[in-house]
């Protein structure tokens, strides 16, 4: 099974658990995740990024010093700026979170339902695929030498002729190295794989 496919029946999954939405950061690294989705309301999201509330989020600020799972409504869980306070008046009233991975490379995903607390068997599932996701995406720490010299050569501008006469080798089998990194990298296009091969200082 693909990693895209494994990815869309764990996020139905948990579409079906969060029927107030949820947010999935899968491998956090300086600030940016590697993938991203989200279903929570778009007025929310909207809000959310207008107030630049990813600063002030509790449970951000605990995904990053704990893993685990956590309620919202924990009472030793800070809220000082009254973020889930704003969230319920959009739907958001009751959810929990899940933090797991290196510190290097954490994931941090929220679940919202409108009516109840999730229970602890909901959250126990929850946070096992949760984990099942972040596994399954997890970067590789090294690409091939073949690869490697095929991304460096595209990122330094070249056209795929250019690089496969600089490296020796047929233009088709530049073209299978780059994609044969696309998909290590699990990235969508030669750009994309470029500069997660640099994020991850892989060239």
């Amino acid at each position: 099974m693909s990693v895209k496919i494994a990815l869309e029946l764990e996020l139905h999954r948990l579409g079906l658990m969060a029927p107030a939405g949820y947010f999935v950061g899968l491998h956090i690294r300086f600030t940016a995740p590697l993938f991203t989705f989200q279903t929570y309301d778009q007025r929310w999201l909207d809000h959310y990024t207008e107030k630049g509330y990813v600063l002030r989020d509790p449970m951000v600020a605990w995904g990053f010093s704990c893993t685990g799972t956590i309620r919202w409504s924990d009472p030793d869980l800070p809220d000082p700026f009254g973020l889930f306070r704003e969230a319920a008046a959009f739907g958001l009233r009751h959810g929990c979170t899940v933090s797991c991975g290196a510190i290097r490379s954490r994931t941090i995903a929220s679940f919202a339902h409108p009516e109840r607390e999730f229970t602890d068997p909901e959250i126990a599932t929850i946070g096992e695929i949760v984990r099942r996701m972040h596994d399954v995406t997890e970067p590789p720490e090294e690409l091939t030498k073949a690869q490697v010299d095929a991304l460096r050569c595209i990122a330094g501008g070249d056209r795929h002729a250019a690089a496969a006469d600089k490296l020796g080798i047929s233009e088709s089998a530049l073209k299978a190295r780059i994609t044969s990194a696309r998909i290590r990298l699990m990235a969508r296009t030669t750009a994309e794989a470029i500069q997660r091969a640099k994020d991850y200082r892989l060239i």
